[in-house]
């Protein structure tokens, strides 16, 4: 299962319209389910994008559709994606949109970690999701294969799972049918103001009128808005993933465990991470929020490594472009799909710790390794909003690692705020003024 890349064909090729009513920038989890309730509703969409459908972080997380452990206010948006993936598969005709229902299993070390949680359950239990508290002795039944000495854990049976690599291009095939125009090797250059409101786009394909923008853009979200002189807090961390060749067995949890983390696949085979180590590459950025990110970075220093600096061509890299006109090749186009290295240091500690705690995988080998670069807000919490200027653009970014999951719920809010239809939702929490206004900043569960 080689991850996407800009080698891959291009297998959305639509032509670009002249003009349509909603044009969403990126064709990850998040934008691609924004074009496919637009489309659901009768407007007029097109997705760009710069390199290749889901060809970024969202075929490359753990495939995780978890309500468990969220931020307060994400929770009924997830839980309402959590429904919604349920029913893609059916409702579009592509099976490979399977949800799973397999649970969602957190293991604990001690009583300060079940503490956490129990607080976790009962704001859960409020919204009616059945989360429940387990003994070490529950923990032993649920997962007898994996070895540790746990206090206990915390299990949500509703989660499940479902496969990035395959799933997002589907979702985008069912929004395509539904009249939507997705054109793969398209970066959107800038945006046309008339007016103070939005008016059209500018690709390096051409141009085309608009009545509104989503930038769903991701890691590089912030760039494109900084080149609109719209300041988008967010930064990038590296998060690297593996898979193991298929073992034989039934189904079993996700599990997130200290030091490792495990998701059965529609292959046999099992997505391994460890959970304890993400990798952020100092660039300028990282020294212009560092201040809002102070909080965030505080609750996870044990688990962050700092790098000297990213490579050439990725988002935030030193000496890279930071302003560009419609006419002028941009970084999207010199980056079409964004393809760090995996890290050695995760390859290590996962190749130390799955003889240890998960033997039976461990004698079944690893297969492949990879990582993606998460777009993460300095609360860990997604923009979902419209921005203060100009008007008619809307955000949908900053997923923080939770984006696969979330995606569906985050693009059917999208898609009514974009129409100025009632979502359901109260967003306060994911509003783009939060990180200027004074507010503090309140990180949510990483």
């Amino acid at each position: 299962m080689p991850m996407i890349s800009e080698a891959n064909p291009v297998a959305f090729a639509d032509p670009l319209p002249d003009e349509v009513d909603v044009l969403v920038i990126g064709a990850g989890v998040v934008g691609v389910s924004t074009a496919y309730f637009l489309a659901k509703s009768g407007v007029r969409v097109a997705v760009c994008e710069k390199g290749r459908v889901a060809g970024e972080q969202s075929s490359r997380n753990w495939g995780w559709v978890r309500q468990q452990g969220r931020d307060p206010a994400e929770l009924p948006i997830v839980m309402e994606s959590n429904r919604i993936w349920r029913g893609l598969a059916e409702e579009t005709g592509e099976r490979e949109l399977a949800f799973t229902e397999c649970g969602c299993l957190y293991l604990a070390t001690g009583p300060e970690q079940m503490s956490r949680w129990e607080e976790w359950r009962e704001m859960a239990s409020r919204h009616q999701l059945e989360s429940r508290l387990l003994t070490a002795q529950q923990v032993e039944a649920l997962v007898p294969d994996l070895a540790g000495r746990w206090s206990g854990g915390i299990f949500t049976p509703s989660d499940g799972r479902a496969e990035p690599f395959v799933a997002v291009p589907a979702l985008a095939r069912a929004a395509r049918r539904l009249g939507a125009a997705i054109v793969e090797n398209c970066a959107v250059r800038t945006v046309e103001t008339a007016a103070g409101r939005v008016a059209a786009v500018h690709t390096e394909r051409g141009r085309t009128a608009v009545r509104a923008v989503v930038l769903a853009g991701g890691a590089w979200s912030t760039f494109f808005a900084s080149n609109l002189g719209i300041d988008l807090p967010q930064l990038t961390v590296r998060a690297t993933v593996g898979r193991t060749n298929p073992v034989s067995g039934g189904d079993s949890p996700a599990v997130y465990s200290p030091g490792l983390c495990l998701r059965r696949r529609a292959d046999g085979g099992y997505t391994v991470a460890v959970g304890d180590l993400i990798e952020h590459y100092v660039g300028p950025r990282s020294f212009r929020y560092l201040a809002k990110f102070r909080t965030l970075l505080g609750a996870s220093a044990r688990s962050l490594r700092i790098l000297v600096g990213p490579p050439r061509g990725f988002p935030g890299s030193w000496g890279g472009r930071r302003r560009w006109t419609a006419d002028e090749v941009t970084p999207f186009e010199r980056t079409r799909v964004l393809n760090p290295p995996p890290s050695e240091a995760v390859l290590r500690r996962i190749s130390a710790r799955l003889p240890v705690q998960a033997p039976r995988l461990a004698e079944a080998g690893m297969a492949e390794a990879w990582a993606g670069m998460i777009d993460v807000t300095p609360d860990a919490v997604p923009y979902l909003c419209e921005a203060p200027s100009p008007r008619g653009l809307f955000i949908g970014t900053g997923m923080s690692g939770h984006g696969f999951g979330i995606g569906p719920g985050a693009g059917r809010v999208l898609a009514d705020l974009v129409q100025g239809r009632p979502h359901g939702h109260d967003l306060t929490r994911f509003r783009f003024e939060r990180f200027s206004d004074g507010s503090p900043v309140v990180p949510g569960p990483y």
